[in-house]
């Protein structure tokens, strides 16, 4: 006799979810809710206002994305027109095209009457307005859009907002961190007084809650976990460091040959060290893609399309990013720069240890970062208010994240071509470990490199005495001389040197 199994959530079947739409995630290998599905459901199905609350990447999407395509497509009284019935409103562009995604592979059986399927469209920044003005003339169901976008058409007169009867706000957090609270509110006043609401967060800081009152019905807050459960995963492992600034990349290089690991997010503080931090992990030979403010947005995207696809398995990002990749197989987040505050490091190490999968989140903090770090490391109760000094051929970072002894700071081809110069007329990090230099020093290094040699001759042989001469300010021996920062032309050498050979004519 075969055993019978049983799961101990209920199908979304089970919970009453129309079938077109429990057929499209089954297909997708979605059958079972994770625990804020399942808490939410029945309130949300029923058209009651919620507030869902929990951890990144435990489902929110779904949370509220479900329902509400149950709603609009089993109302019978308001058949849908092609005029918008559901609104939800999402922080970055990044998870504008992912939760758009993630709802248009649910709805993909749905049909809004006899001749056509449900539409859902993404409205967002960055891109043209035309193609997103047809969508709403020909016709859509389901908006799914970014605050000032939003706000741009429908104070056009092209975004309808007076036939909606369900509202999403999802990352409010992240909305009232970004500055787009009265973009939010302007938006509010155009929709229906008698509509549903829900909102969704991994935090609920008081503005929050203040806005909520405002344009919630007796709303029911959900939490998916206890009040004292910890914000940060529990399947997410983490580790901090306190490393040092010029050899932050050489400690990188090293984790992300560590064994089992998979697609792995960077996340940095500022653009420029985004792009600089991504340049150079991609000329040690990893296949790395970056997604930063300075980059336009169809460059973004492609950025993302090649991460999710696994054309490339490293992403380093600004934190515009943390919350639009919803992918549940990242294995390690790592943070180059610590984050502004603890609900950015929840969020950020928030993309690994999802749905129940097992992570790995280190962190780097420099010198200059120690009181930050204290404050997030107290807010968390991460118990570790002063990391441990670490080094890039420190032993204990090789055995806590299962190094191999022998990874070095490049791999590939990179690391076979060890000690000579690529195009740009850097070195790789084989030669420049081997003399005891920083991947941080390249600038100096080649500009010492490049004074010790004229017309293909070593400047340190003397020309007239043919003995080696000791290094000098001149010949780049000096590395803390004002002018490492540029490396001269020949003739203002041959310039400086001019007085010694006419005393020696003499």
């Amino acid at each position: 006799m075969t055993p019978v199994t049983t799961h101990p959530n209920p199908s979304f079947a089970q919970l009453g979810v129309r079938d077109e739409i429990v057929r499209a995630l089954a297909e997708n290998g979605i059958e079972h809710p994770f625990a804020i599905q399942e808490l939410t459901l029945p309130l949300a199905l029923a058209g009651d206002d919620l507030i869902g609350q929990a951890r990144t990447g435990m489902g929110k999407t779904f949370a509220f994305g479900v329902p509400l395509l149950h709603r609009i497509s089993s109302d019978s009284d308001r058949p849908l027109t092609g005029i918008p019935r559901a609104l939800v409103v999402v922080p970055t562009r990044e998870l504008c095209i992912q939760v758009y995604e993630d709802l248009l592979g649910a709805s993909k059986y749905l049909m809004a009457d006899d001749t056509r399927k449900l539409t859902v469209t993404a409205i967002y920044g960055g891109r043209p307005y035309e193609p997103q003005i047809e969508a709403l003339q020909k016709g859509v169901d389901v908006v799914v859009g970014t605050p000032g976008r939003l706000l741009d058409l429908a104070q056009q007169g092209h975004l309808q907002l007076g036939g909606l009867s369900t509202l999403v706000l999802d990352e409010a957090d992240e909305m009232l961190d970004l500055g787009f609270l009265p973009d939010i509110e302007r938006i509010l006043k155009q929709i229906p007084d008698k509509r549903q609401a829900m909102l969704f967060s991994a935090t609920m800081p008081d503005p929050i809650i203040t806005l909520a009152r405002t344009f919630m019905t007796q709303p029911t807050h959900i939490r998916a976990e206890a009040p004292h459960s910890s914000a940060t995963h529990d399947t997410t492992e983490q580790f901090a460091y306190r490393a040092h600034a010029l050899d932050k990349v050489e400690m990188v290089s090293r984790i992300l040959q560590a064994e089992g690991r998979g697609a792995t997010m960077i996340f940095t503080r500022t653009k420029r060290t985004a792009q600089k931090v991504a340049d150079e992990l991609a000329e040690r030979g990893f296949k790395v893609g970056a997604v930063h403010g300075d980059l336009g947005q169809g460059a973004r995207e492609k950025a993302l399309k090649s991460f999710r696809t696994g054309e490339v398995d490293v992403l380093v990002a600004t934190d515009v990013a943390a919350r639009g990749i919803d992918i549940d197989d990242i294995t390690h987040v790592i943070n180059f720069q610590i984050p502004e505050d603890e609900q950015a490091y929840v969020h950020r190490i928030g993309r690994t240890g999802r749905a129940g999968k097992t992570g790995i989140a280190v962190t780097l903090v420099d010198w200059d970062e120690l009181p930050r770090w204290s404050m997030i490391d107290k807010a968390l109760g991460l118990d570790t208010p002063e990391p441990a000094e670490t080094y890039s051929s420190s032993p204990h970072l090789y055995e806590e994240l299962n190094i191999p002894a022998e990874a070095g700071g490049t791999i590939g081809k990179a690391r076979s071509a060890s000690g000579t110069r690529s195009a740009g007329g850097t070195r790789t990090q084989s030669s420049r470990r081997s003399s005891g230099e920083s991947t941080e020093d390249k600038p100096a290094r080649r500009n010492r490199s490049r004074r010790r040699t004229r017309g293909g001759k070593p400047v340190g042989s003397h020309p007239e005495s043919g003995e080696q001469s000791a290094p000098s300010a001149a010949t780049g021996g000096d590395a803390a001389s004002p002018e490492q920062g540029e490396a001269p032309s020949s003739g203002r050498r041959r310039r400086r040197r001019r007085p010694s050979k006419a005393s020696a004519a003499n």
